[in-house]
Parts: C-alpha cells; sequence; structure tokens
C-alpha cells in the first residue's frame, strides 16, 4: 500500500469513528430526554415549581395610638422596601446603576454590599421607599423586588414625642408607650404562597399559611388639645427665661389620668435617629429633683393629721433665721410670728423646719411615704423613677429640718403633681394612668379628708394678693398652690446662682378637678428664676385654656360678671350710649 492509500485509509477511519461518537452521544441525550419526558415527569414539574413557588411574609398593620378623644397620635401607612437576588441583579450592572440612582444610593456601595452577600437569595437594598417611586425601581432592573411594609408615622411630632416613644426600622418598639406596649402594639405578620414569573412578578396566588394578623389598637389618656396648650406655653417659658430644660404634668384629680405631660426640649419622633438622646428623655418621669418650697404643704399635713398642730398655731419665725446643729436656716427676711397659713403664704423655711422638728422622726416619714414620695406612680413607663425619701433611722437633725421645705427628699415632675392630686381628692391618693381609663383605680386613703381640705384653703392664700404665686391666678376661678425655687446640687454641694423653678397646683379649689405641675430647671438669673415669676405663669395659661375647654364652671362668678361688664358695659354687646 502506497503512503497515500494509508494516509486516506487513516483519517477515513476517523471520521467514522467521531461519527460514531456523535450518534452514539446524541442517542444518549436522546434517551435521557425520553426517559425524563416519561418517566420522571412528577420530578421535573416539581422542580420547575420549586423554582417559581415562593412562601412570602404578609405584612399587617401595627396598632394605631390615638389620644383620649380618638385623635391619631402614631398610625402606620403602607410602605415598600425594595430588594435583590443578587446573583440576578449583578448580572447587569447598567440596570442596577440605574436602580441605585433611583434610590439614592452609592453605586460602588452597592456593588460591594451584594457581592459580599452573593450566597443569598434575599438582600435589602432600601427599606421604606414611596410605592411609586419602589415601583420604579423595580421595574428598571432585574433580580429587583418588592416587599410591603408598614411605616411607622406620628402626625403629632415632638409635642407629644416623650409619652408616644418611637419604633425602629423593624417597627419594634423602642421609646415611650410603643416600647411598653410592644406586645399589643405589634403586628403578626402571615405567610403566603405565590407563583412568580421570571420577572420576579407574581402571577399566581397559590395558598394563605398564615393569616396575617393586625396589632391591637391603644387609647392614652392624653386630651391632644391641653397637650398643645401646654406644649405652646412651656416654650415660651423656657425662651422667655433662657431655660435649660422644662416639663409640665396636668392630671385629672378624679381619675388619675395623664391629661398633658409635655418635656422641653424635644425631639421628632418620624425622624428619631437625627435627635440628641438627651433630648428624648422623659424628664416629667425619669428626672428627678428636689421640690423645694412646694414641699411644705405636705410638712403641714403631717403636722395638722397628727393633731399637734391647727391652723391657728402660731410659730415665732424671727429673727428670719435658727440654726440646727450648727447650720443655718434662713427665711428671705424676718417674718416674725406666722400662723400656718403665713408660713405656707410667706414661704417660710424657720417656720416649716421649726414644725418638722417637733414631729416624731418615724410618724414623719410614715406620713410622707404613704403621700407617694419615693414610692412608684402606678404610670408603667421604662426607666420611671420613684424619687428619694431616705429611711427615718438615717435623718440627722439638720436632714429633717431641711426636708420640711423639701431639700434632702427628691421627685420627678409626675410624681409632684401625683401626691398634689390628694390635696385636690379629699385625701386620697390614686395610681395614674397614661392610658384613657373606664373607671377609677381604686384610691387610698392617706391623709384627713379635713386636712386635705384645710390645706387646699391655706394653698389658696398662696395664690393671693400678699402670696408668692400671684402670677398663677386664673380669672373666674379659686387656685390653690405653691411655689418653690430651688437651689439645685452638684458634685461639691449646693450651686450658686443656679435654680430650678417650680410651681404645683390645684383648680378649682371649691371643688377640685384639675392638677399640674410645672418645672423650669437652670432659667436665667438674670430673666428672672422664681417659682412665682417663671413656673406660674405657665399654670396659669394652660389651666386657663383647660378650665374652659373641659367646661368646668368658674367659682369666682364675680369675676367672670365683672370681666363681661368691662367689655360690654350696657350689657348689650356695645358700649353703652
Amino acid at each position: 500500500m502506497t503512503e497515500s492509500n494509508a494516509t486516506t485509509s487513516f483519517f477515513a477511519g476517523r471520521h467514522y469513528f467521531v461519527l460514531v461518537v456523535l450518534i452514539a452521544l446524541f442517542s444518549g441525550l436522546l434517551g435521557r430526554a425520553v426517559y425524563l419526558q416519561i418517566y420522571d415527569q412528577r420530578f421535573l414539574l416539581g422542580e420547575g415549581s420549586q423554582r417559581q413557588i415562593r412562601t412570602i411574609e404578609t405584612a399587617a398593620y401595627r396598632g394605631t395610638i390615638f389620644d383620649r378623644s380618638g385623635n391619631p397620635l402614631a398610625i402606620s401607612t403602607p410602605v415598600d422596601s425594595v430588594w435583590v437576588d443578587p446573583k440576578i441583579a449583578l448580572q447587569d450592572p447598567s440596570a442596577l446603576k440605574k436602580v441605585s440612582e433611583l434610590l439614592d444610593l452609592n453605586f460602588k456601595n452597592t456593588i460591594l454590599h451584594l457581592k459580599q452577600r452573593i450566597n443569598r437569595d434575599f438582600v435589602f437594598l432600601k427599606r421604606r421607599v414611596q410605592p411609586e417611586l419602589a415601583h420604579k425601581a423595580a421595574s428598571s432592573g432585574n433580580g429587583v423586588y418588592l416587599q410591603r411594609e408598614y411605616n411607622r408615622f406620628y402626625p403629632a411630632g415632638e409635642v407629644v414625642a416623650h409619652v408616644i416613644g418611637f419604633t425602629d426600622i423593624d417597627n419594634q418598639g423602642r421609646e415611650g408607650l410603643e416600647l411598653i406596649y410592644q406586645d399589643s402594639l405589634k403586628a403578626r405578620p402571615g405567610k403566603r404562597k405565590i407563583l412568580r414569573n421570571r420577572k420576579g412578578e407574581v402571577i399566581e396566588e397559590i395558598s394563605q399559611v398564615v393569616e396575617a394578623v393586625a396589632g391591637q389598637d391603644l387609647t392614652t389618656s392624653i386630651d391632644m388639645r391641653l397637650q398643645y396648650i401646654a406644649y405652646r406655653s412651656l416654650a415660651r417659658a423656657m425662651k422667655k427665661f433662657g431655660a435649660k430644660s422644662a416639663s409640665a404634668v396636668l392630671l385629672d384629680a378624679h381619675s388619675g389620668e395623664v391629661l398633658a405631660l409635655v418635656n422641653l426640649p424635644s425631639y421628632n419622633p418620624n425622624k428619631a435617629k437625627d435627635n440628641a438622646a438627651g433630648h428624648r428623655r422623659n424628664r416629667a418621669i425619669t428626672d428627678i429633683f428636689e421640690p423645694g418650697s412646694t414641699f411644705k404643704p405636705f410638712t403641714m399635713a403631717v403636722a395638722l393629721d397628727r393633731g399637734l398642730y391647727n391652723q391657728r398655731s402660731v410659730i415665732n419665725t424671727a429673727p428670719g433665721y435658727m440654726k440646727v446643729t450648727g447650720y443655718p436656716v434662713r427665711d428671705f427676711r424676718n417674718y416674725g410670728k406666722l400662723d400656718l397659713t403665713g408660713i405656707l403664704k410667706k414661704s417660710s423655711n424657720v417656720g416649716a423646719a421649726k414644725i418638722a422638728l417637733s414631729l416624731p422622726a418615724e410618724d414623719f416619714w410614715q406620713a410622707l411615704s404613704s403621700y407617694g414620695f419615693g414610692e412608684e406612680t402606678g404610670v408603667r413607663f421604662p426607666a420611671a423613677s420613684s424619687g428619694y425619701l431616705s429611711f427615718f433611722r438615717d435623718w440627722h437633725p439638720l436632714d429633717q429640718a431641711t426636708l420640711a421645705f423639701g431639700y434632702g427628699v427628691s421627685v420627678s415632675v409626675l410624681q409632684l403633681a401625683r401626691s398634689y392630686s390628694i390635696f385636690a381628692n379629699g385625701g386620697k391618693l390614686l395610681p395614674l394612668s397614661l392610658l384613657k381609663l373606664d373607671q377609677p383605680a381604686h384610691a387610698k386613703q392617706v391623709m384627713k379628708a379635713e386636712t386635705a381640705r384645710t390645706l387646699v384653703k391655706m394653698m389658696e392664700q398662696v395664690v393671693g394678693p400678699d402670696g408668692t404665686a400671684q402670677q398663677a391666678a386664673v380669672k373666674g376661678y379659686r387656685v390653690a398652690g405653691k411655689t418653690g425655687t430651688v437651689k439645685k446640687s452638684g458634685a461639691g454641694g449646693y450651686l450658686e446662682d443656679t435654680y430650678s423653678a417650680v410651681f404645683a397646683g390645684i383648680a378649682p379649689a371649691s371643688n377640685p378637678r384639675l392638677v399640674m405641675a410645672v418645672m423650669v430647671d437652670e432659667p436665667d438669673k438674670d430673666k428672672g428664676y422664681y417659682g412665682g415669676t417663671v413656673a406660674a405663669p405657665v399654670f396659669r395659661e394652660v389651666m386657663t385654656q383647660a378650665l374652659r375647654l373641659m367646661n368646668i364652671s368658674p367659682d369666682k362668678p364675680a369675676e367672670i360678671s365683672k370681666l363681661v361688664m368691662n367689655v360690654h358695659p350696657d350689657n348689650s354687646g356695645r358700649k353703652g350710649l
């Protein structure tokens, strides 16, 4: 055989070999296809379905929070969250760039974020996006999908932020009532099976696996009309006197419901993460301070309740100071002899100290404890303070003397308001509530009813023409209350020229219904710092509106008639001829 014929024969044999191999492969593939289509069809259908059928979460509404009149304070609004399957989305960088631009995301960071999670099927790009923008983003790239969620919105903003609190990105309560009642407010998401096409669009609802359950609604005791009034008045006072912070609490004395609770500075719960943590603290409930002279009525109450004194008892406060174990207790000036009403009206530290030192320490301590000092208020709230009242066995004479005028004891603004409700409630102490009540909680008699009525009459003189709280007076109504100008303490003792201005009061005094406590912290000394100058006007402004809005009848009708006559001298709505 020639060399040429041998070569030709070799190539012809190789062609046949290749042809046989190809035929064998084709036959194998054909056989496999026939096997799968005929004998293993159920397996393939199942595998195809598993790649299209998904079990997804069905969102539900978080419970709405209302004020006592049904006005929404916290509501959930529907939004969409944009998520991707990284393996699909990264295949088209140009589309992903467009999606990133629509969502105001850094493209390079988005790429890096998805590459780090390439083995996942679900990665959020951006949470809580407005539906229109979210749908536009989802239609701009492959592997980009939407998930329905709900965004928490607070219509009243910072006005009631410290009461309501806020939720985080996952709708978990983080402050205030949102945190306390998380278990009842939270929604229980459902689960459903759906069929998606290759673009991720839902083409068929298969079944509801678990039903979604909305959260329970919550109705607070807050009256937003009064809350706004208190907020505005406190803000004006804080600005006028250059104060560091301020708090106010308004109570319904009959039920123990908190009608208004305001703290400044405040924060916007709709943008909670942008606010300083200190602004989010509910000072009226969590922060404590020495109440100063607003504590004197309780010293008087113990003395009257134990029968050691009566309203006409006289104390000699001359020469305007006294020494207790070598330390001075001073009055603003020498008031001479004063009865108990005079001690309150002139706010005599010497008179109050002499009364306190005459009381058995254990009796004094037991009475103050029963009035709620050093005890919880009944309000459920994160970090709520119980205040501080030291045990009587730890007292020295100076401790007992200064306790008489509110030093050595600490309260929150909420506690101070609650304690004053004893005077308004005939000697009964109620637990307080931030929720609207169907009926008042059980009240405990902690003071003789006659003692409570006597103290209210005595405190009316404080708001009278010769008292320290003239600026707390409300036209047409009898008001009882007490001022406090408290020197603040620091690491080395009491600070010079640093004060808290305090006022607590009751109206109308003839048939008490409302109680309010105001504390303005560190007002500028040059602008005014006395409780009667700084805090009392806030009480007057808020109480004037509250009494009118709640249709509480005036108990000084002569003043109302005089006001009407001044406006309409001829009682006809126009001036006389």
